[in-house]
């Protein structure tokens, strides 16, 4: 394990004219884990992952890969960081094994036994030319090129955005064998929210160009619950900061809360959250989707 978090930033931003893409960003990522990041179109996370692997310099803050600045040390971080990006762009007129001898080249770290053995076993020829393969098989020798680096830091930006379910199975599979056999801590950019809860254990989400929620999938379910009650009257009750959706039908007032503690009120029912469920509101609360607070929670002490 290593002394620092994998990835760390503090009050890291990047503006862009008038506009922050993404500002006062404070994250630790912690060696081994796999951390969805979340988002809508707009939300900073490309240019949150870009200044990551020192693409993109911070107008504000730091981030550190590996205890190290990407962008004032890269000989000694970006040979450890392997990057896919959403478009997997790979040089097309190059047969599968001129691609795998530039990696080789370029890269000091490269494992040429891992990498051969991958697209052998996924069945890819070598001597296929990389513009006449399918968008799965592309993706495939996008993540093969990154993990034949044998990098630490694992980050992909929206990498199966583009793919069909089963292309898209195929590739997170692929990775998750990857991540087990490795010990690789991997930044994982998405939308699809049903692929990333079986794959990653850290989430990430961004919104309105900054951190909304952070931290260990189980506990952050943990800390959230359903509730179902009667009706409130939300101009009856007083506001309060642990309520992220509320919704009302007829006769039942609904609420997804943050709750650090048991909630003792019996006239609440229970029930746990999903991670889909859980990202959609607080997404619908940031882009102000969400319904007005209701009631006072009682929490158990």
């Amino acid at each position: 394990m290593s002394a620092h978090p994998v990835v760390e930033t503090r009050g890291l931003g990047k503006r862009y004219g008038s506009r922050w893409a993404l500002r006062d960003c404070s994250l630790e990522i912690p060696a081994g884990s796999v951390t969805a990041l979340i988002g809508p179109n707009g939300a900073g996370k490309t240019t949150l992952l870009h200044m990551l692997i020192g693409l993109s310099r911070p107008s504000a803050g730091e981030v550190r890969i590996l205890g190290r600045s990407p962008r004032e040390q890269p000989a000694l971080v970006l040979p450890r960081v392997g990057f896919v990006a959403q478009e997997h762009p790979l040089y097309r007129s190059f047969t599968l094994a001129e691609l795998l001898e530039a990696g080789r080249r370029l890269n000091p770290r490269w494992d040429a036994e891992l990498a051969t053995s991958r697209v052998t076993r996924l069945g890819i020829p070598l001597s296929q030319k990389v513009g006449r393969l399918s968008g799965g098989q592309q993706a495939q020798v996008a993540l093969t090129l990154a993990l034949g680096k044998r990098p630490d830091l694992l980050v992909l930006d929206e990498p199966v955005a583009s793919l069909d379910p089963l292309a898209r199975r195929e590739f997170l599979q692929g990775l998750m064998e990857a991540v087990a056999g490795e010990g690789l801590t991997v930044v994982l950019s998405s939308h699809i929210v049903a692929e990333l809860e079986r794959v990653c254990d850290h989430l990430v989400i961004l919104a309105s160009g900054g951190v909304q929620l952070a931290g260990p999938i189980d506990e952050i379910l943990g800390a959230h619950r359903l509730l179902t009650g009667t009706r409130r009257d939300p101009g009856a009750v007083a506001r309060i900061d642990s309520v992220i959706r509320a919704s009302h039908t007829e006769r039942q007032t609904m609420l997804l809360v943050r709750a650090e503690r048991p909630i003792a009120d019996p006239s609440w029912q229970v029930d746990e959250v999903g991670l889909e469920e859980l990202v959609l509101a607080y997404l619908e609360q940031q882009a102000g989707h969400a319904a007005p607070e209701v009631g006072r929670l009682e929490l158990a002490s």
